[in-house]
């Protein structure tokens, strides 16, 4: 028998999903697992065939989901993509903002130093991650307060680099650390002037193997490299998590059963950002 209570608390039914990023491994994952809870998703990046493969991966399990083609640092396509789904789904709920990445000319190698760091590729990395946040906020925000009664929610992607120093990547730990505040900066702001049904959040996953890391963590032949043992040994559950780990607590973000949640930035690390090494 249903357990009607949990299914109230934590069913997406009826909502529509925006998911930026929604093609890559983790937003990928964070999509299907909306789609699995009820809501409508909007798979939004800048490579269809990509997209596709997730909207179609949702259909296939009994949930409604488009491709919608746009990238986060330009507000025009955007505002483009927000109308679309507007005209298809006549309202927008739930905001996940999960693309961004690093860039190679904002890390520093074991060979090169801070003072050889390009400052374009500095502003490039920041514009990713913390305007690619800032924009689709406002654009797909935007459509949530204009209902009679504002109602939303907006999820954002930290990092472990936000609150614990990473060697290298000295470009992306500062934009992460942007979003922590960003998060919070908004939650406040939406709250106090459109009320409790608007909340802003963030999930900070802990290591996962992507796309962009991968040959950092591991060896050709799927061994950790010295860079991916250092990671484990700092990880108390001793494991990279599985994209799916993240869904549960997206997914309780977004519901009811959070709607006195605000502010946060939730871990999802198996343990990283609380040990010492010690």
């Amino acid at each position: 028998m249903p357990n009607l209570i949990l299914d109230k608390l934590f069913s997406l039914q009826s909502q529509v999903a925006v998911i930026t990023g929604g093609s890559g491994v983790l937003g990928g994952a964070i999509a299907r697992g909306l789609g699995m809870a009820g809501a409508r998703v909007a798979v939004l990046g800048r490579n269809e065939a990509r997209a596709e493969t997730v909207v179609k991966d949702i259909i296939g399990n009994g949930g409604e989901s488009v491709a919608v083609l746009a990238d986060v640092s330009d507000r025009a396509q955007l505002e483009i993509a927000r109308d679309a789904i507007l005209q298809r789904w006549g309202q927008i709920d739930i905001l996940i903002n999960a693309a961004g990445g690093n860039v190679p000319a904002a890390t520093i190698t074991p060979d090169a130093t801070f003072f050889d760091m390009p400052h374009a590729a500095f502003e490039q990395v920041v514009s990713l991650n913390l305007v690619g946040t800032l924009l689709p906020s406002q654009v797909f925000g935007e459509a949530m307060i204009e209902k009679n009664l504002p109602r939303g929610c907006i999820v954002n992607i930290s990092s472990m680099s936000a609150i614990r120093v990473i060697s290298r990547v000295v470009g992306y730990s500062a934009a992460k650390a942007g979003i922590d505040n960003f998060t919070r900066w908004l939650a406040v702001e939406l709250a106090q002037k459109y009320g409790d049904g608007l909340r802003v959040n963030a999930i900070a996953p802990g290591f996962f193997i992507g796309e962009q890391n991968r040959d950092l963590l591991l060896n050709p032949d799927g061994s950790l490299s010295d860079r991916g043992q250092k990671i484990i040994e700092h990880t108390p559950a001793g494991r990279f998590g599985e994209p799916e780990e993240l869904l549960s607590t997206v997914i309780w973000l977004c519901s009811t059963g959070s709607s006195f949640i605000n502010g946060v930035v939730v871990p999802v690390d198996g343990g990283f950002s609380i040990y010492s090494g010690v």
